[in-house]
C-alpha cells in the first residue's frame, strides 16, 4: 500500500507571500508562490530591468567545518576540501577565502547526483565551508556529505532555522548596499558576512536568473523585518517561481531533476568548466573513465539550445526529430521567453546536431515544429567581475 505523501513544509516567509497574494503551490516538498498578483510576465520582466526577491528558503545550506581546529585556517580548509571532493567534480582545495565554485556531486558512473554552490568562508571568520545544494535533493545530499564528514569534520544544516533569500536584477546592487554596505565591492562568485542594524547575513554575489544580483542567508527571527524592509523599496518586487524558470531558461542554466539527473555527466550536460583540469588529470574522481572518455570525443548525446521558428512552445518531455523525420533527442526545459518574444527550449541531441544553425524539429501536440540550435545563454548574462 503506498504511503502517504509527508505534509508539505513552509518557508519563514510563507505568511508574507500569501498576504502579498501569491498563488501557493507545491514544490520540493513546499508551499511556494508560483506568482504574485502581476503575473508571470510582469514579475519576469520586472527583474530584467530592476529587482526580483525570490524566496529560496526551500534550498539547502549548510556548514561544514573541522570537528577540531588546528589554529591554521589552511590546514584546516584542507580538511574539509579532503571530504568534498571525492564526492564531487570541482577543485575544492584551491578556493581562496571568499571564493565561491559551482560543482557537482557525482554518483559512481560519473552522472550527476545534483549540482551544488561551495563556498569557503573569508577570513577570519572560521575554517570551514558554506554549501548551498537543491531543494528537491537535500535530504540525500546532506546524508551524503554528513556521511563523508564524520568524524573529521561537523555537519551542520541550516536550511531550518534560517531563510534565503535572492534579490536579481540591475538594481540589485543598489538595493542590497543600502542594506549591508560593502556588498558593492563584491564580485561575482565571492561570499561575504555582513552586520547591519543587528541583523546578520551571510552575502554571496550570485543567483539563478542570469542577472546581477545576491543570496542572503538570514536567521529566522530577522528575516520579516528584512523581507519588509526589502519590498519597501519600490525597486523591489516579489517574484515567483514561474518567473524564476523562465528567467533561467533565457540563461541557459540547466535546472536539477529536468536538464540533468543521475544518467546525465556534466559533460553531456555542458558543464565542462564544472570538471577540474587538476581532477581530470588525476583522474580521482567518481566516473572518471567515462568522463575522460566524452572529453575525448565519445559522446552520444549533448544539451543544446534550440530556438523555436514556429508554434507554440516545446515543453519538458516533447520530442526533437531531424528534417527526416527520425527521433533524435527530446526537450528537458521549454517555454516562451519574455525577453525575446518567441518560445525557445533546451534538450539533448547526438553531438552530429549540435552545431549552431542546425534545422531541427520539435514534436508539440503531435505535429511537427521548425526549430533552430541556437548558442546559449539565449539572453546575455549580466554578472559583475570586478
Amino acid at each position: 500500500m503506498d504511503q502517504p505523501a509527508p505534509p508539505l513544509k513552509r518557508t519563514p516567509l510563507y505568511a508574507a507571500h500569501v498576504a502579498a497574494g501569491g498563488r501557493m503551490v507545491p514544490f520540493a516538498g513546499y508551499e511556494m508562490p508560483v506568482q504574485f498578483k502581476d503575473g508571470v510576465l510582469t514579475e519576469h520582466r520586472w527583474t530584467r530591468e530592476h529587482a526580483g526577491a525570490f524566496d529560496v528558503s526551500h534550498m539547502g545550506p549548510c556548514f561544514l567545518r573541522p570537528a577540531s581546529s588546528s589554529g591554521d585556517l589552511n590546514a584546516d580548509f584542507e580538511v574539509i576540501a579532503a571530504i568534498l571532493e571525492p564526492l564531487i567534480s570541482g577543485d575544492i582545495a584551491s578556493l581562496k577565502p571568499g571564493q565561491i565554485r559551482y560543482t557537482v556531486l557525482l554518483n559512481e558512473d560519473g552522472g550527476m547526483l545534483d549540482d551544488l554552490m561551495i563556498a569557503r568562508f573569508p577570513e577570519p571568520h572560521h575554517n570551514g565551508a558554506y554549501i548551498v545544494v537543491n531543494g528537491a535533493t537535500k535530504e540525500d545530499d546532506f546524508q551524503l556529505i554528513d556521511k563523508a564528514a564524520a568524524p573529521r569534520a561537523g555537519f551542520l544544516r541550516v536550511d531550518n532555522d534560517r531563510a534565503l533569500i535572492a534579490v536579481q536584477g540591475p538594481d540589485a546592487e543598489a538595493v542590497i548596499s543600502a542594506i549591508f554596505p560593502g556588498v558593492e565591492a563584491m564580485s561575482f562568485m565571492t561570499l561575504g558576512l555582513f552586520s547591519a542594524e543587528g541583523v546578520e547575513a551571510i552575502v554571496s554575489r550570485s543567483g539563478y536568473t542570469g542577472e546581477d544580483g545576491y543570496e542572503l542567508l538570514i536567521r529566522n527571527e530577522h528575516v520579516d523585518a528584512f523581507y519588509d524592509r526589502l519590498l519597501s523599496d519600490p525597486r523591489v518586487k516579489p517574484i515567483g517561481l514561474g518567473a524564476r524558470d523562465s528567467l533561467r531558461l533565457e540563461a541557459g542554466l540547466p535546472l536539477y531533476g529536468h536538464d540533468a539527473d543521475g544518467s546525465v555527466s556534466p559533460i553531456e550536460a555542458g558543464l565542462n568548466f564544472a570538471v577540474a583540469k587538476k581532477r581530470r588529470e588525476a583522474g580521482d574522481l567518481r566516473g572518471a573513465a567515462r568522463i575522460a572518455k566524452e572529453l575525448a570525443g565519445g559522446l552520444t548525446r549533448v544539451r543544446v539550445g534550440l530556438r523555436i521558428l514556429e508554434g507554440a512552445p516545446a515543453r519538458e518531455g516533447a520530442e526533437i526529430a531531424d528534417l527526416n523525420g527520425s527521433i533524435v533527442g527530446r526537450v528537458t526545459s521549454g517555454g516562451f521567453s519574455p525577453s525575446l518574444g518567441r518560445p525557445i527550449a533546451m534538450g539533448f541531441v547526438p553531438p552530429a546536431l549540435k552545431a549552431v544553425g542546425t534545422r531541427l524539429n520539435v514534436i508539440v501536440r503531435g505535429k511537427a515544429h521548425g526549430a533552430e540550435v541556437v548558442a546559449m545563454p539565449f539572453v546575455p548574462h549580466r554578472y559583475v567581475r570586478k
